[in-house]
């Protein structure tokens, strides 16, 4: 029997929607949706661009009008070219993207009222995101009544991290209260694994694996017979590595000092972190990868200093990965710039050769997915990866509900 999975791929200022139709046994490549719809917004401005297989319709919007984007978004998949319905009562599920379960959620779960409030109390931890997932389910909620929603945790992948990967080095007692490392991009990172276990023809659990998941937000993940073992990301999406807007890990004196000499209270520092910093601090320009590129082109000389700082932090941070591994057989590029920039892989890769990663650069060159880019005599396999985030909710979503049948 078919099911209907509609996905809801939430962030801080887009929103990515698709709609399955699934029936088993299910396929082991991701298909293509019935449907999609890509919302982006800006502080003056709204798009939704829909698609239905040759079909394309582009729909504005008004700035950060939640409730009228979904309404309107949900007709499109009843009306004009792109109908893939007859009726919205023909939505079996909707599956949503969580960015922050905490310690409690280590496994996708059904959506209810106990469910939503520890999504808004988290809130705290991930303000650009679990507000924004929240608000995708309830006004899911308000669109289409009592249908099944599911939630899919980004911190799930990592929950079986070992302790001295997710504890902080400070008083135990924070610990005990909540204070630990969580990881993030964890439905990218399952789906990468398994995805890299199937392409070089071996058992993910015979495989140890790093996904380099850059996109605005970076991270990596190690992965160790198909277990998250330790990543970059932390108690927040702001730890780790350098990105496009935010700075990634600093010396933490860094902020007292601003605190003390500058009166920088949080929510400046907030800001100053996660907005103002990574590419965008450094270069100047942009937070946008693309950009950075055209300016070095250019002979932007910061452009260039950004785009080194990125590289070296990236290859600093693989290395530890690497130990905590204690070897690498697959190397992952994904998501934004992992999946096309061959002038990042270029570079990350020239300075790994010591750990045996040599890259065929045509291969690097010819805009790959899903496929090697590795010399044939590599030690470690290279491989580009284009991430999907929404199958694999969609997938989450489908496994669910028949374990509850």
């Amino acid at each position: 029997m078919d099911m209907n999975i509609l996905v809801l791929n939430a962030g801080s200022s887009s929103q990515k929607s698709c709609l399955y139709r699934l029936a088993a046994p299910l396929p082991g490549s991701p298909p293509e949706p019935l449907w999609s719809a890509h919302i982006e917004w800006s502080e003056t401005a709204g798009q939704m661009v829909v698609t239905a297989g040759a079909a394309r319709v582009s729909i504005e919007l008004a700035p950060g009008d939640l409730a009228t984007a979904i309404s309107k978004m949900l007709d499109t998949l009843l009306v004009g070219d792109t109908q893939v319905l007859d009726d919205l009562a023909e939505i079996d599920l909707i599956g949503h993207r969580v960015v922050h379960g905490g310690s409690k959620y280590s496994q996708p779960i059904a959506i209810d009222d106990n469910v939503k409030a520890a999504i808004a109390a988290l809130s705290v931890l991930a303000p650009a995101h679990n507000p924004a997932n929240l608000a995708g389910i309830e006004e899911i909620e308000q669109c289409l009544g009592d249908v099944p929603q599911i939630a899919v945790f980004d911190t799930a992948f990592h929950s079986q991290m070992p302790l001295p990967s997710a504890v902080y080095p400070i008083p135990y007692p924070l610990f005990e209260d909540g204070i630990r490392r969580y990881g993030f991009h964890g439905i990218s990172h399952a789906y990468c694994s398994q995805r890299a276990a199937q392409l070089v023809g071996k058992p993910l659990e015979k495989l140890k694996l790093i996904n380099c998941h850059l996109g605005n937000g970076c991270s990596l993940a190690a992965v160790d017979a198909g277990i998250g073992v330790d990543t970059t990301m932390g108690f927040t999406p702001l730890e780790g590595l350098m990105m496009g807007t935010r700075s990634g890990s600093i010396d933490p004196a860094i902020l007292l000092h601003l605190m003390r000499t500058k009166g920088y209270d949080a929510d400046r520092l907030d800001t100053l972190l996660n907005r103002e910093s990574g590419l965008k601090g450094v270069s100047g320009i942009s937070g946008d990868m693309r950009e950075i590129g055209t300016a070095i082109a250019n002979g932007n000389q910061r452009a260039q200093l950004a785009f080194d700082l990125y590289v070296h932090r990236l290859k600093s941070a693989i290395g530890a990965m690497v130990a905590s591994l204690g070897g690498l057989d697959v190397l992952v590029f994904t998501a934004g710039v992992g999946e096309h920039s061959a002038m990042v892989r270029e570079r990350v890769c020239r300075g790994l050769e010591f750990l045996g990663v040599t890259l065929d650069a045509a291969l690097n060159s010819a805009s790959p997915m899903d496929t090697v880019i590795s010399a044939p005599d590599s030690a470690v396999t290279v491989l580009v990866i284009h991430t999907e985030e929404d199958w694999a909710i969609a997938k989450a979503c489908w496994q669910l509900r028949q374990q509850l049948r």
